[in-house]
């Protein structure tokens, strides 16, 4: 058990919303305790959440531990340290649930629908939609950035890849809002209703897919949804519930990473004008190693979990069989052993070399779309760059109330910070 100079990570509404100097603190000195940290299981809304878990906060076991996937199982769950009932796992999870052979097996049918082709297909879409954002953003001369600027692209991009006609946009948005701050009482305001309010999220979007599958089966069309109706491999295709499955994956998680990076990259730029300047300077040459900074200072992914299915020896620490572990990329991104010679708690638009795990660690569960988010983060920072160099946040940001998700539900941007830039 951590002794009570540490921090409590199960304490949603102590450590999880006090201000991020403390976070970045807390995960320090946790890095700095020897051995493994053990927590309670947090207050959840499933009956029997189970035992508590093992937090990997240091970079280097959360690296080892995604490399051996076949001892750190994602199959009990990944997203929620508490177990939940296998029927919510496969609704919700898709992949992310999954380990080998099946999780390989979904993965391949699924990559048919994510070609380099298609991908690339995808460009003049993710341009006209910056340019769109940056349109709107110039006109209102302000806006509710995570709304009109940091949501707008991934969801639009995910529901055009997809097929989804422009009138459901907005219900898309609106659910997934729910599944992934089912603990913000913005998405969800009465705590007794989570699970019936997450069920009833992923059952409309589940229903929306399956309507549109159909139609596809019958008149296949271009897009992802038509590929992934139409894909085999070795005889096996996704099965309906498998589809609607991997659909609530890919609206949530598609739609996540982009869009709370974007939301962080904005304030980091607001609060960093230096950074801003170098940015600036060289917008075509700093962009990639920017776009990296802000993924892995954000860590939209806080943790996934993962469970042993023997027992294993990790930083020194025997972890026994059936033991949960917390891979805290947030921390693990802050780790001044991964980050030698400089500051990991720093936000630097030049860092290189940059061995974040803002997309997961390595091994078979490292995301599936980091390339699309990367493209899409690009395109729309240059976009904002160029013809809102001085765009800034005018506020307070309000912050998700997640353990899971480092994520901003409402953030005011101005598009002229009214200030020199670099000043």
């Amino acid at each position: 058990m951590p002794d009570t100079t540490t921090p409590d990570l199960s304490d949603l509404d102590g450590f999880w919303t006090a201000p991020l100097t403390e976070r970045a603190a807390g995960f320090a000195a946790l890095r700095r305790a020897p051995g493994i940290g053990w927590f309670e299981q947090p207050p959840s809304p499933v009956p029997d959440p189970g035992p508590g878990y093992y937090a990997l906060t240091r970079h280097a076991e959360v690296v080892e531990a995604s490399r051996a996937p076949g001892v750190f199982r994602s199959g009990p769950g990944a997203t929620s340290v508490a177990d939940m009932p296998a029927p919510f796992l496969e609704f919700f999870g898709s992949m992310i649930n999954t380990d080998d052979p099946r999780h390989a097996r979904l993965r391949r049918i699924v990559s048919r629908g994510f070609t380099p082709r298609r991908l690339a297909g995808l460009q003049e879409s993710i341009e006209r939609q910056a340019r769109e954002i940056v349109d709107d953003l110039l006109a209102a001369g302000e806006c509710e950035g995570v709304e009109s600027i940091s949501a707008r692209l991934p969801l639009g991009t995910i529901c055009e890849l997809m097929g989804i006609p422009a009138e459901h946009h907005r219900f898309v948005y609106d659910r997934s809002n729910v599944i992934l701050g089912a603990g913000d009482p913005e998405y969800v305001p009465d705590e007794n209703d989570i699970v019936t309010a997450l069920l009833t999220a992923g059952g409309e979007l589940a229903a929306l897919m399956r309507e549109l599958a159909e139609a596809r089966l019958a008149e296949p069309t271009d897009d992802v949804t038509s590929a992934l109706v139409n894909a085999e491999i070795d005889g096996e295709r996704l099965t309906p519930d498998e589809l609607a499955s991997f659909f609530i994956l890919l609206v949530v998680a598609g739609n996540e990473t982009t869009r709370n990076a974007t939301s962080w990259g904005l304030q980091l730029l607001t609060e960093h004008p230096e950074q801003r300047a170098a940015w600036l300077a060289d917008l075509d040459g700093v962009t990639p190693t920017a776009i990296d900074e802000i993924v892995r200072w954000a860590s939209p992914v806080i943790y996934m979990r993962r469970t042993l299915s023997e027992p294993a020896v990790l930083g020194g620490v025997e972890l026994p069989a059936g033991a949960k572990t917390a891979l805290f990329y947030w921390s693990a991104n802050r780790d001044p052993e991964a980050f030698p010679g400089t500051d990991p708690e720093a936000f630097d638009v030049l860092r290189s070399p940059n061995p974040h795990l803002g997309f997961g660690g390595p091994g078979p569960h490292f995301c599936l779309g980091a390339h699309l988010a990367r493209r899409q983060l690009t395109v729309l920072f240059t976009e904002l760059l160029r013809r809102a160099p001085r765009v800034a946040v005018s506020g307070e940001p309000r912050r998700l109330r997640s353990m899971f998700i480092n994520g901003i539900t409402r953030l005011p941007v101005v598009a002229d910070g009214g200030r020199a830039v670099g000043g």
